[in-house]
């Protein structure tokens, strides 16, 4: 089976990176043949490292060269490259000819489907059903993202097959007759916790989507407390949020126990050395930072966002879910487990099993059967 997967670049230290890596180095190692093609790698390497075997492109249109510009230049030069995307994007189809062309919802979702190269289309959802209108942002801005929001349910409606993440968001988006459940594949680590060093871990982007700042104002209180003598807090990840967070550590005062990192290569190691994962995302698709930590072992303490936490924890067996805002309730679920060895051995050992329920081999099966079904259905 020849597959075409897109995406916008593959030079960040993202959740969507690791996942198409994982999933295409199973693919070529069952012997299929993967075409990855981007808009907007700009001649970066990859941060992580593909097989030899799968096929790389860019496209060369480069839409986050517009991120700075105002919206009245934004939104021209926006569809002028849309266009010139699409081009370019049927152009490689009809010459490629694949079986399967898979979209991670970049800007060629909105045209792959009208594309008759004869292959099946597939839109591969890593954020939710409300990803677009969790910033409240107001204004003209804001207008437009409540009216993107609306059209993602036409866009979704018009592929072969649409595939979220969790059983919480394919109820947000209705009775949809093409949609479909696979998560994300729980890679097990090969380093575990034991859980007895004082970390807790954070992991992800710097920006709103993963809330640091909510955890920063949460590690505030917790210092408060002689529970937390001798914990620390680090925070590994790049993103326009740096400056930002590193002033509110100083200006807490918390600089003795809190740093952000740079993102590493090796987050395993990291895992290990921690005994806690603390998620204060304000939205997620299917937090992969959320069962590779559990998969090493460590017990998380997350908010209960849409969406991911009610489908993969079971609350206080493997993890602990707090209602949305509460820091305070956060800060005491950390210093419970911080100040109780045995809870944390146990709460992590239970952890290390989510990767039976989300295994390579359950996820990846789910994967073919979708493949052979749609394009068997002719």
């Amino acid at each position: 089976m020849k597959l075409v997967y897109c995406h916008c670049s593959l030079y960040n230290p993202g959740g969507m990176e690791r996942v198409l890596l994982n999933k295409v180095r199973w693919l070529v190692g069952a012997g299929h043949e993967v075409l990855v093609v981007t808009t907007d790698q700009q001649e970066r390497p990859t941060f992580y490292r593909f097989p030899d075997e799968v096929k790389m492109l860019d496209l060369g249109i480069n839409y986050s060269l517009d991120n700075d510009q105002p919206l009245y230049r934004r939104i021209p030069s926006y569809l002028r490259k849309r266009h010139l995307h699409r081009a370019r994007f049927t152009e490689l189809l009809m010459r490629e000819r694949p079986d399967i062309t898979v979209s991670l919802y970049p800007s060629e979702s909105s045209f792959i489907p009208r594309i008759k190269d004869g292959s099946k289309k597939v839109l591969e959802l890593h954020f939710n059903r409300y990803f677009r209108i969790q910033y409240g942002r107001g204004g003209l801005t804001g207008l437009i993202d409540r009216w993107r929001s609306n059209v993602d349910e036409k866009i979704a409606r018009s592929f072969d097959s649409f595939v979220v993440l969790t059983e919480e968001d394919k109820k947000y988006w209705g009775d949809m007759p093409n949609i479909s459940v696979i998560a994300n594949t729980a890679v097990s680590m090969p380093l575990k916790s034991d859980c007895t060093s004082k970390r807790v871990i954070a992991v992800g982007r710097l920006d709103f989507q993963k809330g640091f700042d909510r955890l920063i104002d949460i590690w505030e209180v917790v210092k408060k407390s002689p529970l937390s003598e001798g914990w620390r807090l680090d925070i590994f990840g790049q993103g326009e949020w740096r400056d930002k967070l590193n002033g509110m550590i100083e200006e807490k005062g918390l600089s003795d126990s809190v740093a952000v990192n740079a993102p590493t290569g090796e987050i395993g190691k990291e895992y290990a050395a921690s005994s806690i994962l603390a998620m204060t995302s304000n939205y997620e698709g299917f937090p992969m930072v959320m069962i590779e930590a559990m998969s090493a072992g460590l017990p998380v303490v997350t908010y209960g966002y849409k969406c991911g936490p009610q489908d993969i924890i079971t609350q206080g067996v493997d993890g602990i879910i707090l209602n949305e805002g509460q820091i305070c309730s956060f800060a005491d679920a950390l210093l419970q487990l911080m100040s109780n060895d045995a809870l944390r051995r146990k709460i992590g050992a239970a952890a290390t099993r989510v990767v039976e329920r989300y295994s390579e081999e359950k996820v990846m099966g789910q994967w073919m059967s979708l493949f052979e079904n749609i394009t068997r259905n002719e």
